[in-house]
C-alpha cells in the first residue's frame, strides 16, 4: 500500500495514461461504417442528410475537422442527374479507425486489393459489425451502387435515400460473404426486399453506410 496519498494519485494517473490512449480511435481516421442508420429504414434524408449523419458520428468519435460523406449512389430524377458514390468521397488513401488503410485511391478501393472485410471495415467506433460490437446480426450496408461505384440503372436507391415504404435499394457485404448475386462484394451483393427499417433487417441490414472523408 502507499503510505503517501499524492506519490499513490501519480502513480494512478501514470498509470492510466496509456489504457486511456488505445482506448481512443486514430485521429487521422477517415473511413468507417455508420455504427447507427437514420432509424427510418432507408430514408436518410437524401444524400445531405446521409453526410450529416457521417460528418455527426465523425465528429462524436474525434475526427470531425474531415470533410465526410456517404458512400452512396443516387439515379437521375427531374433535372437532377444521378450521382456516383465513388465520386463524392474524394481521392484517398483512407484509414479506418485502427488505422488501418484500407485503399489507396479510388480505383484502389473499387479493386481486389481493397483491405476491406470483416476485419478492417470498422464503425467511426473501431467496433466491428458483424460478431463483435455493433449491429452484431447485420453485415449488408446501403450503398445503391454497382461493384465500380457507379449509380445503377433502374431503381435501386429507395427514392434516392428518401423512401422507407416502396422501392429497393442496392447493398453491399461489409464482411465480404454470404448471400445474394454477388456475395463477395463490398458495395453490390444483392437489393434490399423493401427500403423500411424492417424490410433491411429482414434482408440482413440495419440501414447502415459507409463514410469516407474527402
Amino acid at each position: 500500500m502507499c503510505k503517501v496519498i499524492p506519490a499513490c494519485l501519480v502513480l494512478i494517473l501514470i498509470l492510466a495514461i496509456p489504457i486511456v490512449a488505445v482506448s481512443q480511435n486514430n485521429p487521422n481516421m477517415s473511413f468507417f461504417i455508420t455504427s447507427a442508420g437514420s432509424g427510418n429504414g432507408a430514408n436518410l434524408g437524401g444524400l445531405t442528410g446521409a453526410d450529416a449523419i457521417c460528418q455527426k458520428l465523425a465528429t462524436s468519435a474525434g475526427a470531425g475537422n474531415k470533410t465526410w460523406r456517404a458512400y452512396l449512389s443516387t439515379t437521375a430524377a427531374g433535372n437532377q442527374p444521378a450521382v456516383n458514390a465513388r465520386d463524392r468521397i474524394g481521392k484517398g488513401p483512407w484509414q479506418n479507425a485502427k488505422g488501418v488503410v484500407v485503399a489507396q485511391n479510388v480505383d484502389d478501393l473499387h479493386s481486389d486489393k481493397n483491405k476491406l472485410g470483416k476485419e478492417n471495415s470498422l464503425t467511426e467506433k473501431g467496433m466491428q459489425v458483424n460478431g463483435r460490437g455493433d449491429n452484431p446480426n447485420t453485415h449488408d450496408i446501403l450503398t445503391g451502387s454497382g461493384p465500380d461505384g457507379k449509380a445503377l440503372p433502374g431503381a435501386m436507391t429507395c427514392n434516392n435515400w428518401t423512401s422507407a415504404g416502396d422501392g429497393s435499394a442496392r447493398l453491399g457485404h461489409h464482411d465480404k460473404q454470404g448471400g445474394g448475386d454477388a456475395p463477395n462484394s463490398w458495395n453490390s451483393a444483392h437489393a434490399s426486399s423493401g427500403c423500411s427499417q424492417a424490410n433491411l433487417v429482414s434482408t440482413g441490414g440495419a440501414g447502415l453506410f459507409y463514410c469516407f472523408a474527402q
